[in-house]
């Protein structure tokens, strides 16, 4: 492969913010790169005093009516001046020989060059990489807040290195006081210590087990809170009973009529099983749409995000300090700088339209989907997408990674519109996510003291003509997050 198309290629599967770094740091390299000016620059456009050149791409409305074949698309770079240049002639006049009458030093401007590096960039969205706080640091934290004596600080350090990130405790006690070379350390002080820990905020930490978790968390409810002795009682002596949902055990044990005991479920719900995920434990991903999708009277349009990658342009004072048939090494350093500048510009021009085509052709294949949700959505493959664009399904594979569509019904990833297909009773196909949609919806209507079995789900979606097998149910449902349907029931 050549270096353009390797560069080409490498820039199609970037992320935008993956292609940002690289826009920023063609901008540093290449001196004949730079912004394009924000402020002004439809009026500097239109009065003719600069050339630039910028990034821009949309597609035609698509209709009932269109098709593929149909779509305007265009994503072009544009030359506006005083001449109407267009790209093509810009691409053509600006490389090799540019008829320069002046010598260098009459070009040469001090105060004018460099302006790449001076502007400001605006548009690059910058990360600040501060690192999260992770649930030992929090605790470590208090701990530094808590007066302790040398051995027990020494003991508080060990029990929250030995808490995970859900916020229990890995090692027994008497592992914990084993790794202390002090004799005469007592299993009491070491649970003295815990017990001061599992006061830390969050509530539940350091706990051993699930059932002191919620208890914990239960005795730092205040003591007028409605059913927290039930509660209690529940937690401590009866909790496998609550995880086999077995209602009727519980009202015999706990001596509670059926909405007393519901209203024990709805307390120990609120706790948090977890407590240490409460705490912040990674970093926070950005995400910016590359394609937006907007229904504009009655029909769907498709538009790059052209806020997500900034305005390029050749810089001119650099462009004309080449001259015709000079061999020196500047000039020579200038036309290579001038022709790198201009491949990655194609780059990125290929890259945006190659993006455009493909989600242009997803939103026309998906328009049940901006229309109606996840039931209407349609099976489709790469293969579909590459035979209709004309390309190679490695680069659809491409295009779709790490990119993203803002759409009125949210922001999604490319390859979500992907999906495999089961065959209708019809003889017809539905797409994978359309029956994931489904199931969820089956299960949210479902009576909550008699849910839904997976074989009961694969028959009801018979019934409307998807042909889909019980495992299929249970794996679709598993991928959703739903539990099994012993473990759905509810008392009302």
């Amino acid at each position: 492969m050549t270096p353009q198309l390797q560069q080409a290629i490498r820039l199609l599967q970037l992320s935008t913010l993956e292609l940002q770094t690289e826009v920023q740091q063609a901008l540093e390299s290449n001196p004949l790169l730079e912004l394009a000016e924000e402020e002004g620059e439809a009026e500097t456009a239109a009065g003719g005093s600069e050339e630039y050149v910028h990034l821009d791409g949309k597609a035609e409305s698509i209709n009932g009516e269109d098709d593929m074949g149909a779509l305007g698309l265009s994503g072009e770079i544009s030359v506006p001046a005083s001449e109407e240049t267009s790209s093509a002639e810009l691409a053509r006049d600006i490389p090799e020989e540019l008829p320069v009458d002046t010598s260098w030093e009459d070009v040469y401007d001090s105060g004018g060059l460099g302006s790449a590096g001076a502007e400001t960039d605006n548009r690059l969205f910058e990360i600040q990489d501060s690192p999260a706080e992770s649930l030992r640091d929090h605790l470590t934290w208090q701990m530094g807040l808590t007066s302790f004596s040398d051995t027990d600080l020494a003991i508080a350090t060990a029990i929250i290195d030995s808490i995970d990130d859900d916020g229990y405790l890995t090692l027994g006690l008497d592992e914990i006081r084993q790794g202390f070379t002090k004799p005469e350390l007592e299993p009491e002080e070491v649970e003295a210590v815990l017990h001061r820990i599992q006061n830390f905020d969050p509530p539940g930490v350091a706990a051993r087990d699930l059932r002191e978790c919620l208890l914990i968390q239960l005795q730092q409810l205040p003591l007028d809170t409605r059913r927290l002795a039930e509660a209690r009682r529940l937690v401590d002596e009866h909790l496998p009973l609550l995880g086999n949902r077995d209602y009727a055990q519980l009202m015999r044990r706990l001596k509670l009529d059926e909405p007393g005991l519901q209203e024990v479920i709805d307390l120990i719900q609120t706790l948090n099983p977890r407590p240490g995920n409460s705490v912040a434990t990674g970093q926070a991903e950005y995400i910016i749409p590359d394609v937006i999708v907007r229904k504009r009277n009655g029909a769907w349009r498709v538009e790059l995000n052209e806020e997500s990658v900034p305005r390029l342009r050749i810089n001119r004072q650099y462009a004309n300090l080449i001259r015709r048939a000079d061999s020196s090494s500047d000039n020579t350093y200038l036309k290579g700088q001038l022709q790198e500048a201009r491949w990655f510009l194609k780059s990125l021009q290929s890259r945006h339209e190659t993006l455009l085509k493909v989600a242009s052709c997803i939103v026309e294949r998906q328009r049940g989907f901006l229309e109606h949700g996840e039931e209407a959505m349609k099976a489709l493959v790469l293969h579909d997408v590459a035979e209709t664009v004309g390309m190679h399904e490695s680069t659809i594979s491409r295009v779709t990674t790490k990119k993203y569509m803002w759409t009125p019904r949210g922001i999604f990833e490319l390859k979500y519109f992907f999906s495999s297909h089961v065959t209708t009773a019809a003889g017809g196909a539905c797409s994978s996510t359309a029956i994931r949609a489904l199931i969820k919806k089956l299960v949210a209507a479902e009576n909550r003291r008699k849910p839904l079995s997976d074989s009961k789900i694969a028959s009801i979606l018979c019934e409307q003509g998807i042909n889909v097998a019980r495992r299929t149910v249970a794996k679709y449902r598993e991928a959703l997050a739903i539990p099994p349907s012993n473990e759905r029931k509810q008392l009302v």
